[in-house]
């Protein structure tokens, strides 16, 4: 089982950086470019909750399970 988190594209489509993402959360900018990368290995779910909140989406949107 894979799972792709789609965060990259959600900011493209919405016109938001890695940066602003990470000034919004307050999560670390290094968190916000390893979330957006190709090799995500492991992610905290406090951490999806909070990038969900902020861009109103839904984790079905956020993650990708194959």
């Amino acid at each position: 089982m894979a799972i792709r988190v789609k965060l990259r594209e959600i900011l493209e489509q919405r016109g938001i950086s890695q940066r602003e993402l990470a000034r919004l959360t307050g999560l670390r900018a290094s968190t916000v470019n390893h979330l957006c990368s190709d090799k995500v290995d492991r992610v905290y779910l406090e951490t999806l909750e909070l990038i969900c909140k902020t861009l109103n989406v839904s984790i079905e949107e956020l993650i990708e399970i194959d």
